[in-house]
C-alpha cells in the first residue's frame, strides 16, 4: 500500500517525489519478496557459470596482487 499524503510528514509531498511504503507494507512485500526468491536461492549454480565466477576471483586476485 503507498502511504497517503497524510502518512507523510512535514509538507506532505514524498522526499524526493517518489512514492513511500508505510512500515506494514514494507514488511509485507518484504516477506513476499523472501517467498517468492527463496526456492531461486536454493537451486544449484550451473558449474558453467560457477567456472566462470571462479576465473573472474582468480583473475581479480592476480590484478590485485600485481598492484
Amino acid at each position: 500500500m503507498i502511504a497517503s499524503d497524510s502518512d507523510m510528514s512535514g509538507s506532505g509531498e514524498p522526499q524526493g517525489g517518489s512514492p513511500t511504503l508505510d512500515a506494514a507494507s514494507r514488511e509485507r512485500l518484504g516477506r513476499y519478496l523472501q517467498a517468492l526468491y527463496e526456492p531461486v536461492l536454493d537451486e544449484g549454480l550451473d558449474p558453467r557459470l560457477a567456472e566462470l565466477i571462479h576465473q573472474l576471483d582468480r583473475d581479480r586476485a592476480e590484478r590485485e596482487g600485481e598492484s
